[in-house]
């Protein structure tokens, strides 16, 4: 089963770092989040990816491209600049790249990959986002329900602490607990090609467009995820992430 990522967004909110790069290429611990989100796919055997690209998209080609040549230790001849690599550890992936037009919506770019997707059941989800979802029970859920989408439902991370009130008094604080503050689309989902009647444009967006009506005909499922996910919205939220990845307790990392 092939996996689309939607990999263009501007990022203006985390425009320290977008500015010279997509958000797809921000690091956490020295890899763009699109690596550790292709990561966890191919922990559990995804490993055929469809990159939407947008914004900046000859970055993301370029990081494939010196993935693929630098990867390993170098020895060079410095007169002739012959180049030697040993020592190579490569993905066992194939990576499709595909400019998917600077104007596109989120559904318009999905239509536009179609061409790769045989006209079978396909993953989506975005390139900003990290999980440790168990994607072996998404299939299942998807296949029990038998609806054109699935997708998964989070519960975002509070960023202020939880308050619980005895009175006047504090009984419990969590400090930035993962809390009911509702239920949300963390991506992660699996799509039937009769999604595609949905989409008639490039404008038209995925989630207001086509996820909205689908709910009102009663074609949208939801696989409720507890765990951990995380979007890298802020700055703030980058750094977050990088700290749990230096710590070694990254819960996205389902990947040895």
């Amino acid at each position: 089963m092939k996996v689309v990522i939607l990999a263009g967004g501007l990022g203006t909110r985390i425009m320290e770092e977008t500015e010279v790069k997509p958000k797809p290429l921000v690091e956490i611990g020295e890899r763009p989040i699109l690596w550790h989100i292709m990561k966890h796919y191919a922990s559990y055997g995804f490993k055929e990816f469809v990159i939407a690209l947008v914004y900046k998209g000859y970055l993301v080609k370029r990081f494939f491209l010196e993935q693929t040549a630098l990867q390993g230790n170098l020895t060079i001849e410095m007169p002739t600049g012959k180049a030697v690599v040993r020592d190579q550890v490569h993905e066992d992936w194939l990576v499709h790249l595909v400019d998917t037009g600077l104007e596109s919506s989120t559904g318009g770019r999905i239509a536009r990959v179609r061409d790769y997707l045989d006209g079978e059941t396909f993953m989506l989800t975005y390139g900003d986002g990290v999980s440790n979802v168990d994607l072996y029970a998404l299939l299942a859920l998807h296949k029990k329900q038998s609806r054109a989408v699935t997708l998964t439902a989070v519960r975002p991370p509070a960023r202020f602490g939880g308050l619980i009130f005895d009175g006047d008094l504090i009984a419990e604080f969590t400090e930035k607990p993962q809390i009911g503050e509702g239920w949300i689309n963390g991506g992660f989902m699996v799509m039937e090609p009769r999604v595609f009647d949905y989409i008639t444009s490039d404008s038209t967006n995925l989630e207001v467009d086509v996820l909205e009506k689908l709910a009102q005909e009663g074609q949208l499922a939801a696989y409720r995820h507890d765990g951990f996910w995380q979007c890298m919205d802020t700055l703030r939220d980058k750094r977050q992430l990088e700290n749990l990845w230096q710590r070694g307790e990254a819960p996205w990392k389902t990947w040895t």
